[in-house]
């Protein structure tokens, strides 16, 4: 069955205070949040890796106090920990030598990663697997990435969805989306940094793109629009009209199909990720445009 659910980037934003908040109390936040949208993007567990044997995991008590802030049928969608992403430790200086990360694609890590989301599990999503972009220097082509992958995913607990999001433009290829619809993995996809707009990617892989889809909106130029918007949060900055055209004619088709789509807004994307899911959904309420044809 078709559904559409509409959400940001995290929640712990002060500035939404009068746009979706009313307390000031950042405790009560994830029930405020909740009463406007029913999905929302935790990304404070990604960053997990600092160093060699030094791996830090989502805290049981604060998964508890999530779910409990929700009602039954709100979703979160997770990104997993970069410690189990990474190929490599990140490096302070381009000229620094590569160290492998050990913990990559780790089976064992993310069992334990998974088994920390359990209190959350009835209320989850999809967990996403971001990589970065990989270069040839940390992973030869998208051939050895996908037996990478071929190798990892069984592995994993069938009681969880899963969705990737890849960073080398190279990659989104048919390859690419045969072997996630082969192992029924959702996929990312990301509107922002160098990759390719994703309605162009969604119409040249329409055939292959069903089922569930994560469509993560992030801005081209993350620190040119702190600078515009001075970290402040609470107004569009930068409209991408045509972009939230183009999307909602996506999102449109998808759900025309049956599919899930989960859209998670980033500030970065036009300056206040609620603001912009309030075009977003005006768009799609009144109709909006039909920008361009499939041509798949």
């Amino acid at each position: 069955m078709a559904e559409l659910r509409i959400g940001t980037c995290s929640w712990k934003y002060k500035e939404w205070r009068g746009i979706i908040y009313q307390s000031s109390n950042p405790d009560h936040f994830l029930s405020e949040y909740a009463r406007h949208f029913n999905t929302v993007e935790i990304d404070q567990w990604f960053w997990s890796l600092f160093a060699e044997n030094t791996v830090r995991l989502p805290d049981r008590q604060t998964v508890e106090n999530y779910a409990a802030a929700v009602p039954p049928d709100f979703r979160f969608t997770v990104k997993a920990a970069n410690s189990i992403t990474l190929t490599h430790f990140y490096r302070q200086r381009r000229e620094d030598p590569l160290i492998r990360n050990p913990h990559f694609l780790s089976p064992t890590l993310t069992r334990e990663f998974l088994d920390r989301l359990a209190p959350m599990q009835p209320l989850l999503g999809p967990v996403m697997f971001q990589f970065e972009y990989l270069n040839r220097q940390k992973m030869p082509s998208l051939g050895a990435f996908l037996q990478h992958l071929e190798a990892f995913l069984p592995r994993l607990p069938q009681t969880f969805t899963y969705a990737i999001e890849i960073r080398n433009p190279h990659y989104l290829n048919r390859a690419f989306f045969q072997f996630l619809q082969r192992h029924h993995i959702v996929p990312v996809l990301l509107q922002g940094y160098y990759m390719p707009n994703v309605v162009e990617v969604y119409q040249k892989f329409r055939t292959l793109i069903r089922d569930t889809v994560v469509i993560r909106l992030h801005g081209p130029d993350r620190s040119g629009i702190e600078a515009l918007s001075g970290n402040r949060w609470d107004r569009v900055v930068i409209p991408r009209d045509d972009d939230l055209q183009a999307i909602a004619w996506m999102v449109k088709d998808l759900l025309s199909r049956g599919s899930t789509v989960y859209i998670n807004v980033n500030n970065h994307y036009e300056g206040s990720a609620p603001l912009t899911i309030k075009r977003l959904q005006k768009i799609l309420n009144e109709g909006g445009s039909t920008n361009g044809e499939s041509n798949a």
